[in-house]
């Protein structure tokens, strides 16, 4: 028996085993992870979501207290504070976002050892589907923010729990930011048929980014779903309030500093956002917490933003043309370096501005502006 062949036996089996042996299995579309979701029509009519998170196909996920060099022995997952295939850390997340009377799906069943889990089917309603068929933005944006204050009206237990799973809630630190952001120094130069940079320009990048990294850390107290995006949310009109957005892919939810949500929604690397739409999420957050220092936060965002870019643009997309041959991430590479553009366009961060000009030449970046 192949490994595919037993992966499906496993399946089988387990489904059966909870009372789904008898549902329909189509399969959905899935992320750029280990992860495959199957849609599972039951005999009744009603349906289910079925997650396939083979756990071997993960680096080991490190817990909150490990040192750096503790994580950077443990691999990626560890170093990046990602939960790799831990369903058990979906069901505890999920678990705590349904306290706050937020729709992420009911979890049925879950095994933690296998990588299977049973979920409530949340529709087909993606932000990004219903604003590409012509659906004004505005009204799923303001929802997906007014989220986003709700979230951060208080901070997160230190663990999340649900009936069954504990998940300790990491904090987005300086070495998680800084492993994802010094790949774009190795990833981009070899994607564009650059030089390797030199020590001097990865010794000005560190003395420029690491007092954005230094903020990021300093104010990672609340609870970030970390991928917070119109592919991974749901419209749900028929419900009420803020359970009108139904959330996703909410795994590696991490302790992060407000922004970090926020600029995953308004900067996103999949479509355009326009700058008016960005500004005005940005206003109706800050006038719903006026406890915030409103400059120190825009600063913020602004700097992580950039740094986000870099994340996205270097170890995500760069990497996976030149070492996996995956083209269709060079689609999004304009849009995330006009993202990035229009961050160094502020006062705030003319230094970085020059490094970029310095080292990675505008003919480089296939930039375009986002109206």
């Amino acid at each position: 028996m192949t490994g595919l062949e037993e992966r499906e036996s496993q399946r089988q089996a387990y489904l059966a085993a909870h009372g789904y042996g008898a549902a329909r299995r189509d399969p959905m579309g899935g992320d750029a992870s280990t992860r495959a979701y199957e849609r599972l029509y039951l005999p009744d009519g009603s349906t289910r979501v079925f997650m396939d998170q083979p756990p071997a196909l993960e680096t080991a996920v490190a817990p909150p207290n490990a040192t750096p060099d503790q994580r950077k022995a443990m691999g990626y997952n560890a170093l990046t504070r990602l939960a790799g295939g831990r369903v058990d850390a979906f069901a505890a997340v999920a678990g705590y976002l349904r306290s706050r009377g937020l729709s992420a799906p009911e979890v049925f069943d879950f095994d933690p050892v296998r990588g299977f889990a049973v979920l409530e089917d949340l529709g087909d309603g993606l932000f990004a589907r219903l604003t590409e068929a012509g659906q004004d933005p505005l009204p799923l944006y303001e929802a997906a923010t007014d989220i986003q204050v709700a979230l951060h009206a208080e901070p997160p237990p230190k663990v999340l729990t649900a009936p069954g799973a504990a998940w300790a809630l990491s904090t987005y630190d300086d070495l998680a930011l800084r492993t994802y952001t010094e790949m774009f120094l190795e990833w981009w130069p070899r994607y564009a048929n650059l030089p390797p940079l030199p020590l001097e320009a990865a010794e000005e990048w560190e003395a420029l980014a690491a007092p954005i990294r230094a903020r990021g850390e300093a104010g990672a107290t609340f609870f970030a779903h970390r991928d917070f995006h119109a592919e991974n949310l749901l419209w749900l009109p028929e419900r009420e309030g803020l359970a009108r957005v139904g959330l996703l892919d909410f795994q590696d939810a991490v302790r992060a500093h407000p922004a970090w949500d926020l600029l995953h929604l308004l900067q996103d690397a999949r479509r355009d956002v326009a700058p008016d739409l960005e500004a005005a999420m940005l206003e109706r957050y800050l006038a719903a917490r006026p406890e915030v220092d409103r400059q120190a936060f825009l600063a913020d965002y602004r700097g992580l933003a950039t740094l986000n870019a870099a994340r996205i643009l270097g170890p995500i997309f760069a990497r996976q043309v030149v070492a996996f041959g995956k083209r269709r991430y060079i689609d999004f590479m304009p849009r995330t370096w006009g993202y990035l553009e229009r961050n160094l366009d502020h006062p705030d961060l003319t230094d970085l501005k020059h490094w970029f000009d310095r080292w990675i030449p505008r003919d480089t970046r296939p930039s375009r502006s986002i109206a």
